[in-house]
């Protein structure tokens, strides 16, 4: 790194073959692993803690303080993982007192003027399409895929390999393998191509479809449903993902899609 045009704090930690464009500011307290870009104009803020072979396009700006009226200047960081690619003008707000991180895994990648809150935690392979605004203390798991312009409110859970529509609003938690669409948001299948894109196996998709349909398509309440699931179905890593997520929902999942609008 030899950058004449960018400003680098002297306590700030860059990593080796880090190559940092004109016209970026990195403030003090920040961490930048090997291998990582960082384009023009981007702005990293104290408690930016970020990976190798990352790549962040150009108006990026990294861990600067919540957008939280609570917030009282705490320490706290933004965690960023191995092989992501952030694009141009994605915000990421560090941690409050109530988590300290807000934190984003391996291989992921954030479109182009998406925000990450205070508090959020994003999983490995997750994708977050252009204009996602996650409010603050939302999960995403692993291979989650968020459609343009989604807003999900505070503390919502988007689960493992679940597909949320673009332009949805999110008030509800979306449970593991699922495709969430319409307004209000609905379940409207399994995410059944991802998942064999993944490597799922045919009776493994069939599982999960049959899960799905005894929550949703078989007239039971949700525990009537999960009664049945754990007494007829056999124990599966799967299985046992899909109803822990439902039984620990604090704000409860999302319906099944009636066809009103």
């Amino acid at each position: 790194m030899n950058q004449p045009l960018a400003y680098v704090h002297p306590g700030a930690k860059i990593a080796k073959n880090v190559v940092i464009e004109p016209f970026t500011t990195i403030h003090n307290n920040v961490v930048i692993g090997d291998g990582t870009w960082i384009g023009s104009n981007v702005t990293i803020m104290e408690g930016a803690r970020i990976g190798k072979n990352c790549n962040i396009f150009p108006g990026a700006v990294i861990s600067a303080v919540p957008q939280d009226l609570k917030f009282g200047g705490e320490d706290s960081l933004a965690i960023i993982g191995d092989n992501c690619t952030i694009r141009e003008c994605v915000t990421i707000n560090r941690g409050t007192i109530a988590s300290g991180q807000t934190t984003l895994g391996n291989n992921c990648l954030i479109m182009a003027t998406a925000h990450i809150a205070h508090d959020c935690h994003i999983g490995d392979n997750a994708i977050i399409v252009n204009g996602v605004a996650l409010a603050g203390h939302v999960i995403v798991g692993n291979y989650a895929v968020i459609g343009g312009l989604a807003a999900i409110h505070q503390f919502i859970h988007i689960g493992d390999h679940a597909m949320v529509s673009g332009g949805s609003l999110v008030r509800k938690d979306v449970p593991p393998f699922t495709k969430a669409a319409k307004e209000p948001l609905s379940y409207v299948g399994i995410n059944s191509v991802g998942l064999r894109r993944r490597g799922f196996t045919t009776e493994k998709i069939r599982e999960i479809q049959e899960i799905y349909r005894i929550l949703y398509q078989k007239n039971y309440n949700t525990s009537q449903a999960m009664d049945i699931i754990e007494a007829e179905m056999e124990a599966t890593p799967e299985r046992d993902e899909i109803l822990d997520f439902i039984r620990n929902s604090s704000r409860g999942v999302m319906k099944g899609y009636s066809g009103n609008y």
